[in-house]
């Protein structure tokens, strides 16, 4: 293993406030890490590359990277010209 790279065994102080940040936001906008039906992130308009298994999510209330097959409650289909 390198010198230069530095392992610790406990979460720093940003990690937890990360940590609390996300969870409002994944509790605001009901993001799950499931579909809902056929409704899923990848066939959603908020899902910029819908062709990655994690993209980003650029839903003004949201923008954080989101799994292809999660939902939300601000999901909205994809037109062809969206993700075509």
């Amino acid at each position: 293993m390198s010198d230069d790279v530095t392992t610790t065994s406990e979460p720093e102080e940003i990690d937890e406030t990360i940590s609390l940040r996300l969870r409002a936001i994944t509790t605001q906008t009901g993001l799950k890490g499931r579909p809902s039906g056929d409704q899923r992130c990848e066939n959603c308009v908020y899902y910029l590359e819908p062709t990655t298994d994690v993209s980003y999510c650029w839903n003004r209330d949201l923008r954080i990277l989101v799994g292809a097959d999660w939902w939300c409650r601000w999901w909205g289909p994809a037109s062809e010209a969206d993700h075509g």
